[in-house]
């Protein structure tokens, strides 16, 4: 079944921006940390201090650009809806 395109909400670029940022911010962090989790790493016990910091500074930004995003898309697809009464 197709949605009306009343319903469609399209993600401006700021918000696939902060899910990329997400994601090479985290990432590599998250794969460190899998990795040691599985025992694929020669050291049982990785100390990924840079990885830990480039996380810390990408997270709440990217999160907070994906939220903004995301909530100004609905206001637009309710402005639209209400302009189609």
């Amino acid at each position: 079944m197709k949605r009306p395109e009343s319903e469609k909400l399209p993600l401006s670029r700021v918000f696939w921006f902060g899910l990329a940022l997400f994601v090479i911010g985290t990432g590599p962090l998250l794969v460190v940390i899998l990795l040691s989790a599985l025992g694929l790493l020669a050291d049982p016990n990785p100390n990924p201090v840079g990885l830990g910091i480039l996380a810390a500074i990408t997270f709440w930004p990217s999160v907070l650009m994906m939220l903004v995003s995301y909530a100004r898309a609905v206001m637009r697809r309710d402005r639209a809806r209400k302009a189609e009464r």
